[in-house]
């Protein structure tokens, strides 16, 4: 674990925000945004070098933040993540479930083992992060989760079968999450249109990746993304903001 910064203050403003995949996308961008909105961010991922790139960055403009190498598909270290985020701000307030992958492709081109990675990250690691932040936010009296799904967790699209698929789990898992939560922990779906991130770099089939790069000639930058995450968590403790689609103004899907 590499920490820059000292331990949080008792500003309840003030919230420790825990952002998987933070390396790079969507993730980085919220990074930024929460961090210069005064929050702590602790931000996990596997590129540590990219991690401490961008905590050097926040912190050099006077945000606070940390960093922890982290895979969401082992459950024990994302154990490990959102303890060490707990010791060094002494909370866990927020969680943004943000990694994720998406190697697209036809189901009859039968890339198995692009179908477990995703399942792998985008299921698994949403359920490992919700079981190891969970019993704290309880035993603290509360917290958020801010799931990052896809317009993919409402519609289907040739080549995005699995994709989807791991989307629309994402989003049942919330609604769940949020009706057993009795109040005290608030669940918010973010689910972006096209946007600007290496998502796509991934895709190993080449029919998909040249379909997602006509798909994604509009594309939104992924700061449009982390506004939106700002403000469900900036909500009061009484509003729980539980779903938000952002999509390019130009996009017809």
């Amino acid at each position: 674990m590499n920490v820059t910064t000292p331990a949080r203050t008792g500003d309840d403003r003030r919230k420790a925000v825990l952002i998987t995949g933070a390396s790079s996308g969507i993730g980085e961008a919220t990074a930024q945004r929460l961090a210069a909105d005064g929050h702590h961010v602790f931000l996990g991922a596997r590129r540590t070098e990219r991690l401490a790139e961008l905590t050097g960055r926040l912190t050099d403009a006077g945000g606070s933040a940390a960093y922890r190498r982290l895979d969401v598909t082992d459950a024990a270290d994302v154990r490990a993540f959102v303890d060490a985020a707990r010791a060094t701000y002494g909370r866990v307030d927020v969680l943004v479930n943000n990694a994720g992958v998406m190697p697209l492709s036809a189901l009859e081109a039968l890339r198995t083992e692009e179908w477990d990675r995703m399942l792998d990250v985008n299921v698994r690691g949403v359920l490992h992060g919700i079981a190891a932040a969970l019993p704290v936010m309880r035993a603290q009296g509360g917290g958020h989760f801010v799931n990052i799904a896809s317009v993919g967790a409402y519609e289907v699209s040739p080549t995005a079968a699995v994709y989807c698929a791991t989307k629309f789990a994402v989003r049942a898992l919330s609604e769940g999450l949020r009706q057993e939560s009795g109040g005290d922990i608030r669940v918010t779906v973010v689910s972006p249109g096209v946007t600007e991130s290496e998502l796509a770099d991934g895709i190993g089939d080449p029919p998909a990746r040249q379909a997602m790069r006509d798909y994604r000639a509009v594309a939104l930058p992924a700061s449009a993304v982390a506004n939106a995450i700002a403000f469900a968590v900036a909500q009061p403790a009484d509003v729980d903001v539980n779903e938000l689609v952002v999509r390019p103004t130009a996009s017809a899907q």
